[in-house]
């Protein structure tokens, strides 16, 4: 019985974590220093790549007599479109060291950017792969980490004959309504949990006259 229940709340913990992802709700700062060099690293939620290239811009502006901006980022709920970027430090000393962190943390739809100011000082292979380390952990030690809900977006649009079998379902799963049109036609513009997506859109498909569609 013990075992049953356990292996339920397994199961209902991997149904869970299958719709939500961890990224940080603000930007933050961090900094390493490290025989005489210093690391300070910014730390930016993003979902857009457009967006990534204006904050690498603006750092570069803001540091201009900086060494080396290095960076990496990871968009998508799992990350799996992602980027490393050493700029002129040894291949593999900078830009992995900080998609690591990332990595372990399992932060997704995040930069990181570490600006190095050269201190007169060679650290090696080890010594920057550490310091790019260390000033990842720190910026990420010092952002406020969230757990974000995976939605999709879907557009009803019916006549009012049927409206209210639809927001009785509306209600009923507690769908946030993001966008509403009543003219001639009724249009509404839902968000629903991914991991709702199926039963959720069994329901709607069952009410005659009703045209759903992702969105």
């Amino acid at each position: 019985m013990k075992l049953s229940r356990s292996f339920d709340l397994l199961f209902l913990w991997l149904m869970l974590k299958d719709d939500t992802y961890k990224t940080i709700e603000f930007p933050s700062e961090g900094i390493f220093k490290d025989k005489g060099s210093k690391f300070i690293s910014y730390a930016f939620p993003v979902s857009e790549e457009d967006t990534i290239k204006e904050i690498i811009h603006r750092i570069k502006k803001e540091h201009y007599s900086a060494r080396h901006h290095c960076y990496a980022y990871r968009l998508g709920y799992s990350g799996e479109n992602y980027r490393v970027n050493d700029d002129g430090e040894p291949s593999g000393t900078a830009g992995r060291p900080i998609h690591g962190q990332l990595l372990s943390n399992e932060l997704s739809n995040i930069l990181v950017v570490v600006v190095r100011y050269f201190g007169g000082t060679l650290l090696g292979v080890s010594g920057l792969i550490n310091a790019y380390k260390c000033a990842t952990i720190d910026v990420i030690s010092n952002s406020e980490i969230v757990t974000k809900i995976i939605y999709k977006k879907f557009r009803l649009q019916f006549d009012y004959q049927i409206q209210n079998s639809v927001m009785r379902i509306v209600k009923d799963e507690q769908l946030e309504i993001i966008k509403s049109d009543y003219q001639m036609f009724c249009s509404l513009e839902i968000l629903v949990r991914l991991q709702k997506e199926e039963s959720v859109s069994e329901k709607f498909k069952k009410i005659e006259g009703l045209k759903i569609e992702e969105i």
